[in-house]
């Protein structure tokens, strides 16, 4: 298993700042593996934190649903999986009976989806070891380093395997989530995920979604859908974010504060497509919060895809970041605000607003 230390990279011990410009992280197999956990953010999330808005009942309905599918994943047959080691191996379980067998959030950004994820994961009984959670991009990323066969090994001895952020993105990854989620089920792993397109729709506006319809009905076939209605709570009530800072603030605040990194937008934009997606997290391995300069438009969408990534591996790290330049609401153009990623971007936008947000106090400090 996997140290602090294992990715590569030091935590910060110096008030220096560092540059995420400079780390090129390499995340092990077995690390993949072993932080397939809700992240920081939402380790404490239960259901009886979650706090439905009282004028939108599909969010009650949605706790009341996931905490009736949590109690039916225990079984006599759990123990059995219990025996499974690191690559899976053991006693094989009985097939899981016909039908949906799992449960599928569907709504917009910031109605507590996440929570609610994070919320089952901890709530279903069974042992830590015996449930996995990560992000579409984590999943798909743990195949690519395991292999599929040795994936398949891995997961089936799970009784829950819950994934946020679920999207389809190209064919490629339609066919790969298809095959391995239905060998999971029929190993007996209950589902659950988190999206912002309804699983008979993913894929739309992205790529010929038509030419992969088994495919996705396929997965569609996997879940009950719950849509979860309501306003983006990380704003609902608060005051307005900050506007950017100037940029000699930003580079004095980092300079001042332990554990900060400091970087031009406009360089990270480019070392991110240097590193592979999965590993932003282990990018910011140490870091308590990013100071960002220059911040500008983003010129493409591969570029603007990557950056929602990490826009949500520092939300899952409870990363705050400071920056200069334009503000948050001002990085995508209207073109791709209207284009088959728009969900993406506006929960990145509202991500970051909400982490810069939580840099106030750096400045105040």
């Amino acid at each position: 298993m996997y140290s602090p230390g294992s990715s590569g990279i030091e935590p910060i011990a110096h008030a220096a700042p560092v540059s995420l410009c400079t780390r090129e992280p390499h995340v092990p197999a077995d690390r993949l593996v072993a932080e397939m956990v809700p992240p920081p953010r939402f380790a404490a999330a239960r259901f009886g934190t979650y706090l439905p808005d009282p004028n939108q009942p599909s969010q009650t309905d949605a706790v009341r649903v996931l905490e009736t599918f949590a109690q039916g994943l225990g079984g006599a047959h759990a123990a059995g999986a219990a025996k499974r080691g690191f690559l899976g191996f053991g006693s094989r379980r009985p097939k899981a009976p016909a039908g949906p067998r799992g449960v599928y959030l569907d709504g917009g950004y910031g109605v507590g989806k996440t929570h609610l994820l994070a919320s089952l994961w901890h709530a279903a009984p069974a042992e830590p070891a015996l449930k996995a959670f990560g992000t579409f991009v984590e999943l798909t990323n743990l195949v690519g380093a395991l292999g599929f066969q040795q994936t398949v090994k891995t997961l089936s001895g799970h009784r829950l395997l819950c994934i946020d952020e679920f999207e389809l993105d190209d064919p490629g990854d339609t066919v790969l989530v298809s095959t391995l989620l239905g060998k999971l089920v029929d190993a007996g792993v209950a589902l659950a995920a988190t999206s912002n397109t309804l699983p008979g729709k993913l894929g739309e506006g992205r790529f010929a979604a038509a030419d992969f319809l088994r495919e996705i009905q396929g997965l569609s076939a996997r879940f009950r859908a719950l849509r979860i209605d309501g306003e983006d709570y990380r704003h609902r009530g608060l005051p307005e974010a900050p506007a950017p800072y100037d940029e000699e603030i930003v580079a004095k605040t980092a300079y001042a504060t332990e554990g900060t990194s400091l970087d031009a937008f406009p360089a990270l934009l480019e070392h991110l497509a240097k590193v592979h997606p999965s590993r932003y997290g282990a990018l910011t391995d140490g870091v308590r919060a990013v100071c960002l300069t220059d911040v500008g438009p983003v010129p493409d969408q591969s570029t603007a895809l990557r950056l929602v990534v990490l826009a949500d591996r520092l939300y899952d790290r409870e990363v705050p970041v400071l920056a200069s330049g334009l503000p948050f609401d001002r990085l995508f153009s209207e073109e791709m605000l209207a284009g088959g990623y728009r969900k993406k971007y506006f929960r990145a936008i509202s991500r970051l607003t909400a982490l810069a947000r939580d840099a106030k106090p750096l400045i105040e400090g």
